[in-house]
């Protein structure tokens, strides 16, 4: 009877321990599992193209959107008219950058993002003098349009009609004085301010082109200004 009892509580001792060996081994599993698919080089990867994603995203936010207008437009085919519309848009980043882009859909929300889409791909720079307002006058023209636009001291603020209004809130300009003759088409408008933006220029990049100083070009059109007035007005030339 002893003899029989010793053999059974053998046999029970390799079944309880392969019982408790089993769990383990579950456990054990799924951590292999992941490394074996070489999960970590994968999230690595992929947390690296999330993150090239993000300031993308916060670039887009920071862009100052201006829708100026918007117009019913329709295509005649063989079963009649199909109707559309079409937007103009202008973009800025508030910083001396923006630029205008139209589109053209059946919905106005698509039309909106088409136009804002060529917007951000024709941005120009504008040099600004002390972050507010032109370096000097200029004239744009585009067909019928025609328009001037002029420097204006601190606390002025934006002295503009529709369409030129947006271009200047988008660019940060905050103190312009402008005149529009001719056409009142937004369009026109439009690329005529463009052309007179694409026509500024700054003390510094004048500088660099005629090899001289910045303080030299400014000492020539001030009247009566000390040599300290001048150093400091050239020292404040950013772009």
């Amino acid at each position: 009877m002893m003899a029989e009892e010793n053999k059974t509580e053998a046999e029970a001792a390799p079944e309880a321990a392969a019982s408790v060996e089993a769990p383990a081994a579950k456990e054990a599993a799924p951590e292999g599992k992941k490394e074996g698919r070489g999960g970590r080089d994968n999230k690595g990867r992929g947390r690296g193209r999330r993150n090239d994603r993000k300031p993308r995203e916060e670039e887009g936010d920071e862009l100052i959107e201006k829708l100026v207008h918007i117009n019913r437009v329709s295509k005649t085919v063989k079963g009649g008219k199909r109707f559309g519309f079409a937007a103009l848009v202008v973009v800025g980043d508030g910083q001396g950058r923006a630029g205008f882009g139209h589109g053209k859909a059946r919905e106005v929300p698509e039309a909106i993002n088409k136009a804002t889409a060529a917007a951000k791909k024709k941005m120009i720079r504008v040099p600004l003098k002390e972050g507010r307002t032109l370096h000097h006058d200029g004239n744009g023209r585009f067909g019928a349009g025609k328009v001037t636009l002029r420097s204006a001291p601190a606390g002025t603020g934006i002295i503009a009609g529709g369409p030129m209004r947006a271009v200047f809130e988008s660019l940060g300009v905050a103190d312009v004085v402008t005149k529009s003759v001719g056409s009142s088409n937004p369009y026109n408008m439009i690329r005529a301010t463009f052309d007179a933006l694409g026509d500024q220029t700054s003390p510094k990049s004048v500088a660099q082109r005629r090899g001289k100083k910045i303080a030299d070009l400014i000492g020539r059109g001030s009247d009566g200004a000390s040599k300290a007035e001048v150093k400091a007005e050239a020292d404040a030339v950013t772009e």
